[in-house]
């Protein structure tokens, strides 16, 4: 091995050599951990070969390096590898002989967890920012609520025709309706209760609730990791989590569908940048129409819902559950396939800053 490649074995970004005719004749060790595959597999494979047909822009970028003999830089590229995609930056760099390019080196860093870490900031500080003012703003509705309902009760009271009594009576009514709305708004007031409790128990109890609602409709499959073990968590808060994505679902498939529930342990979890060792990872996939694109980054917000019917309050109150257990909500959704994935750490109170 000449000094120039030991130089990049022991680089901790991925590192390929290509020839002039896009075959691979190098790659560090870096580069076999991102493409989870050894040295021995990959060398002489060709690009198109290395790169799937989901990595078209990599094969793009490469060939236009061969091409133009420039280098090139491109970033937040898929790369596809054992039904994984990862994020990469890339670049190309054109290497000389004699005035005669002979090969390419590629440079891939992969970049998934600085823009998961970044999105996750970004959406608990929006979704922090919208909850104080959503409070702010029931607060100030409550206030003048009490005294309407109020004024109403008495004026129900002096009032002696029936027909007049009906008026003070939907007055009252609405009233009570709007404070539940703005209750809803505002969270619950109850602390916490966290307990250590089996996941799957959890899961299973949402899944027969919702079994008996939709009068068994709604098809579910179970894929549970059985070597999870116990959480430390609120029963109660996590059940109402998972019922109210599940029904966000059943109400998109209008009541016939399909519903997975997947559970996993994640390993070296950053979330809201807290580190911990475990988390696990609970996946709740349905086969509906999917997410509408504007709402795509809005749906944990309060009030913000595709369904002339609903609250949109279902997702926001689900989110800000699973913050209280240190967790974060995402989902991922085109046609045919939405996942929501709860992320909750295994040891909540011992998280390193």
């Amino acid at each position: 091995m000449t000094v120039h490649k030991k130089i990049l074995a022991n680089l901790n970004e991925a590192v390929l050599l290509f020839n002039n005719e896009l075959i691979l004749t190098f790659i560090n060790t870096a580069g076999e951990i991102l493409l989870a595959d050894s040295e021995k597999h990959l060398l002489g494979l060709r690009a198109s070969k290395l790169f799937k047909l989901s990595d078209s822009a990599l094969l793009i970028d490469l060939q236009q390096c061969l091409e133009t003999t420039e280098a090139l830089v491109d970033r937040e590229l898929n790369l596809s590898h054992l039904n994984k995609i990862s994020t990469v930056n890339f670049s190309a760099t054109p290497i000389f002989e004699g005035g005669e390019l002979i090969e390419i080196l590629v440079e891939l860093q992969q970049v998934d967890r600085q823009l998961r870490i970044s999105k996750e900031e970004h959406l608990l500080t929006q979704q922090n920012t919208s909850r104080m003012l959503v409070k702010g703003l029931a607060h100030e509705i409550k206030n003048p609520l009490g005294g309407i309902r109020g004024a109403a009760q008495l004026l129900d009271i002096e009032l002696i025709s029936p027909e007049l009594k009906e008026y003070t009576q939907i007055i009252i009514q609405e009233s009570d309706r709007l404070k539940s709305l703005m209750d809803k708004m505002l969270g619950s007031n109850k602390p916490s209760i966290k307990k250590s409790l089996n996941i799957h128990e959890v899961l299973e109890r949402v899944r027969q609730l919702t079994i008996v609602e939709t009068h068994n409709d709604i098809s579910f499959v179970v894929d549970y990791d059985p070597s999870i073990p116990h959480l430390k968590a609120d029963k109660n808060q996590l059940i109402q989590v998972f019922l109210n994505i599940i029904q966000n679902a059943v109400q998109a498939m209008q009541q016939k569908g399909e519903v997975i529930l997947k559970t996993r342990i994640q390993r070296h979890m950053t979330i809201g940048r807290k580190y911990y060792k475990l988390a696990i990872k609970i996946d709740i996939i349905d086969n509906g129409p999917g997410v509408k694109k504007g709402l795509m980054d809005q749906m944990f917000y309060p009030m913000i819902t595709g369904r002339a019917e609903g609250t949109g309050l279902g997702l926001s109150i689900a989110q800000s559950l699973v913050n209280q257990h240190f967790g974060i909500i995402e989902c991922q959704s085109e046609p045919g396939k939405t996942i929501f994935s709860i992320y909750l750490p295994m040891e909540n109170y011992d998280a390193k800053s």
